[in-house]
């Protein structure tokens, strides 16, 4: 369990953080959420003491991790899959940190195996592929068995069948009962695997819920497929109900509920061809929370697109 509390990072008179709390639970998956600068990555390293908060504490399993004795065995962590030395190979990287730990050949084979570097272990690693040194940098995650994980976009480089292979492992590392603490951009991604989701903006929480409540959260809508789609809009109006016209036989209403409009349907005779519920993706939810929190925000991409991008 990670626990964090009261937590607040300063530089010099920038505030990276401010007086964050929260607890990552142990069993699930929780993502760490936030736009580009919103203090995602200072949080992680002071998770794993490479920087010292200001005020506040964070721990695992209530410890400070400078007071672990075997730190690798207790928490793994992805960073930077950059921090391999690219004159050393695969092997002897792996080999160099599990001699700090006292962990021996079996375990570095196992792992490396695990993450598919077989083939390119005694490469060297400044020779890596972005998607092979990620693999890299999860075998050193791995490597003291740690019963915490904390990944910070573990699928960056990675092709489908690797992501597909990261979401299968993480899943079954939490399923075991282990803390898994991943931050990523990939919304689509994260909605597939986490079970929770923390998301920060300008250092400030914004939301601590599951995934189902942080969905609920958007604005879903009621999607009605019939060939009387003009006379359901008009029995469907009142103060509240938003009835939007996707095509003639296709409505998309906000307001109700999928029973009530099927109530109000049947009660007309009106014929359905569909009647579903369509959730707010992570997405959508995501980008409505942090809007007034991005720091570093683009230019409209629409326009850009109509007007053409100057040379």
């Amino acid at each position: 369990m990670i626990e964090i509390q009261n937590f607040t990072k300063r530089y010099g008179k920038k505030t990276a953080v401010d007086n964050l709390t929260a607890t990552v639970k142990p069993g699930q998956v929780t993502g760490f959420l936030g736009p580009n600068g919103a203090g995602k990555s200072t949080t992680m390293r002071s998770i794993i003491g490479l920087d010292t908060p200001t005020s506040g504490s964070v721990t695992v399993d209530g410890q400070d991790y400078r007071d672990f004795r075997a730190p690798l065995t207790e928490v793994g962590a992805l960073l930077d899959a950059k921090a391999a030395h690219p004159g050393r190979s695969a092997y002897s990287h792996l080999m160099s940190i599990a001699r700090t730990h006292g962990i021996g050949r079996d375990r570095v084979d196992e792992v490396i195996d695990l993450v598919g570097l077989t083939a390119v272990a005694k490469k060297r690693a400044g020779g890596f592929s972005l998607g092979m040194g990620q693999r890299l940098g999860i075998a050193v995650a791995l490597l003291g068995d740690p019963k915490t994980l904390i990944l910070d976009e573990p699928v960056n480089g990675l092709d489908p069948e690797g992501v597909k292979w990261m979401r299968e492992l993480l899943r079954g590392l939490a399923d075991q009962g282990r803390t898994i603490f991943l931050s990523s951009h990939l919304m689509s991604e994260l909605s597939l695997i986490a079970d929770h989701i923390i998301v920060i903006g300008q250092g400030r929480l914004l939301a601590d819920a599951s995934v189902n409540e942080f969905l609920d959260q958007g604005a879903n809508a009621v999607r009605v497929v019939s060939p009387d789609a003009q006379r359901l809009k008009s029995a469907l109006q009142g103060p509240d109900v938003t009835v939007t016209e996707v095509d003639k036989e296709t409505l998309s209403i906000t307001g109700l509920d999928a029973p009530v409009v099927g109530r109000a349907a049947a009660a007309n005779g009106l014929v359905l061809h569909e009647l579903s519920t369509e959730k707010s993706s992570l997405e959508e939810v995501f980008m409505n929370l942090t809007a007034g929190t991005v720091e570093y925000k683009s230019q409209d991409a629409t326009k850009i697109a109509q007007q053409g991008v100057s040379a």
